[in-house]
């Protein structure tokens, strides 16, 4: 049986910045050097797009407890 569910919509770079409440280049050198690999930004040519799921999951690792 097929998945019924609609796909999770992407954020680009601007939009995945405000969320996480850093800069866009910031978030640009995080990926260019790979420096939270749990970010799992997806490349589609040129562009960047990141799952919210992805960004909620990094947020809550990095919580203090």
């Amino acid at each position: 049986m097929p998945n019924r569910n609609p796909p999770e919509p992407l954020l680009d770079r601007k939009s995945a910045a405000k969320y996480l409440r850093v800069s866009p280049g910031t978030l640009a050198v995080w990926d260019c050097t790979k420096r939270y690999d749990d970010l799992k930004p997806i490349k589609i040519g040129r562009a960047v797009r990141y799952r919210r799921s992805d960004l909620d999951k990094f947020i809550e690792q990095r919580l203090c407890r």
